[in-house]
This record gives C-alpha cells, structure tokens and sequence, in this order.
C-alpha cells in the first residue's frame, strides 16, 4: 500500500445524549498522515447538548449532564469541527453513524468521501467471529496503550478505528481497492465504475 497517495483522512467518532434524533456530546477526530496517527493534530470536544443526557447513553460512554454541565453549546463549536472536517475524507466504525450525525449538525458540510471500517472489516476478515470494534481489537490483536481514554469515548474509538483501518489497508495494493471495499454504496467517494470498453 502507497501511503502517499491517500487524501486528507480523519477518522472520527461521534457519541450522542441517547436522544431520537441524537444531539452530540462528544466528537473526535483524528488524522492519518502518511500511513501514521498524527495524534498532535487530533481533535475532541465536549458538547452540553440541548436535551440531557439519557441514563443509558451515560452507561454507555460514561458522560454525565454534571460532566457536560460547563461545556459549551453545539453552536460555540460548530465553526471549529466544520473547518476541521472541511475538504477531508472521514473514516469511522459503522461509519453511517458518524456520517448521518455530523450532516444533521453540520448541514452545509459534505466530506470528500466516507470509509466504513465495519463494512471494510467484514470484506477483510471473514474470519472474524464478529465485526464489532471490540471483537476486532481482540481479533487483531491491536495496541490501544496509547489510545486517550477509554472504550466508548470518541477519542478512544476514533484511535481504535484508524488501527483497524491501518491493518486492514495492508491487504489492499491501492487506495482505490481499499475505498472500493470500504465506501458504503451510495456515500460519497463511492469509486466510479469502470466504463465499458469501447472501439475508440
């Protein structure tokens, strides 16, 4: 794989307060440069989001509205994830999520593409006994030791995704077969199909 050949990438990850739809609390992101985290150039923040967090999104990833209480609206950050996010590439696990999410918040912003490392995990490790992260942090024996935080925190997954998404990219000679197996149909960056040969 030609790491040098790949746009602007930032995986990301997204947790929400347990809402329908959800409104965010937390976003991360971070870049792959040259095959590498570029972990000086992540980004995270913490969102007090219009409705309180839900009991069960607290289970989940451990934000609380006491923790939230002194954060700032969606509205004091937008500008900033927006010029982060602006002309990239995102990756996430599930990336739907993360896609559909930020779109609802950001709704002038498109990402240049979308990779999925759910989508791209089961076309490359079918012997996975799952796809979720936790089943292939351990399936793939991955190194989260230096990952900031913990499981369920968007800084954590958004690090644990970009492993899976490094991992998985060895087995790809190009970035375009990697996007071929990781853009979800239909998202942005879907590769253009070949044209049909023709006499001229």
């Amino acid at each position: 794989m030609n790491y040098e050949s790949w746009p602007r990438l930032l995986v990301v990850d997204v947790e929400g307060n347990g809402a329908t739809p959800p409104d965010l609390v937390e976003v991360a992101t971070l870049p792959v440069v040259a095959g590498t985290l570029d972990t000086s150039a992540a980004g995270a923040w913490l969102i007090r989001p219009p409705v309180p967090v839900t009991p069960f999104a607290t289970r989940v990833h451990k934000l609380n509205n006491t923790d939230l209480a002194t954060c700032p609206p969606w509205t004091a950050v937008a500008g900033e994830v927006g010029t982060t996010l602006d002309g990239a590439w995102i990756c996430a696990h599930n990336a739907g999520v993360e896609y559909n999410v930020l779109r609802r918040h950001l709704p002038d912003w498109k990402p240049a593409g979308v990779l999925d490392t759910l989508r791209l995990a089961r076309a490359t490790y079918r012997d996975a006994p799952k796809h979720n992260l936790d089943t292939l942090i351990d399936h793939l024996n991955l190194d989260l030791t230096q990952a900031p935080g913990h499981r369920h925190r968007a800084p954590y997954d958004a690090y644990a995704a970009a492993l899976v998404l490094l991992t998985a990219a060895e087995n790809y000679p190009s970035w375009d077969a990697l996007a071929t197996a990781a853009v979800p149909p239909g998202f942005p960056g879907t590769p253009e199909p070949e044209a049909p040969p023709t006499l001229w």
